[in-house]
């Protein structure tokens, strides 16, 4: 004769899910010694409100009332042919699309130096576009020892 599968005491499913073979409840991943992790997102995140606020520092009056967002995805699919959009410029918005800047971009070297580097020009070249001025105009004494 089978044997139900089910038992006789009534434990909830989260129960059942965080105590699975006799387990307490886990601990986070780090620990309380260490740091938390961080991920792709806030490394993102932290990188295009760095360089925003650097760029707000340059061109104060010009970027007073301007907006930063951060979207995953362009909406829309791009036409055939047609790159996929790294940013957009609407109104005094600046939109940049985590997914396609991380993972479109050829980098010559996957380090954390060039992924910072990647998310900086495509901020320096997407607030360029909204004042209507080449992204070396955008700070120049920060190159000029090249």
């Amino acid at each position: 004769m089978p044997r139900s599968r089910r038992t006789s005491s009534a434990r909830t499913s989260s129960e059942r899910y965080r105590n699975r073979h006799g387990r307490t409840l886990r601990s986070s991943v780090t620990g309380p010694h260490l740091p938390p992790l961080r991920t792709r997102i806030d490394s993102f995140e932290m990188t295009v409100a760095s360089t925003a606020d650097y760029l707000k520092s340059v061109w104060p009056d010009e970027l007073a009332d301007a907006k930063f967002e951060i979207g995953a995805v362009p909406l829309g699919l791009p036409e055939a042919g047609a790159p996929v959009a790294r940013w957009s410029v609407i109104g005094r918005r600046v939109i940049l699309y985590r997914l396609p800047i991380q993972r479109l971009s050829k980098l010559h070297r996957d380090d954390e130096l060039h992924k910072r580097m990647i998310i900086e020009s495509c901020v320096f070249r997407a607030v360029a576009e909204l004042l209507g001025k080449d992204p070396w105009d955008l700070a120049p004494d920060r190159f000029r020892h090249f």
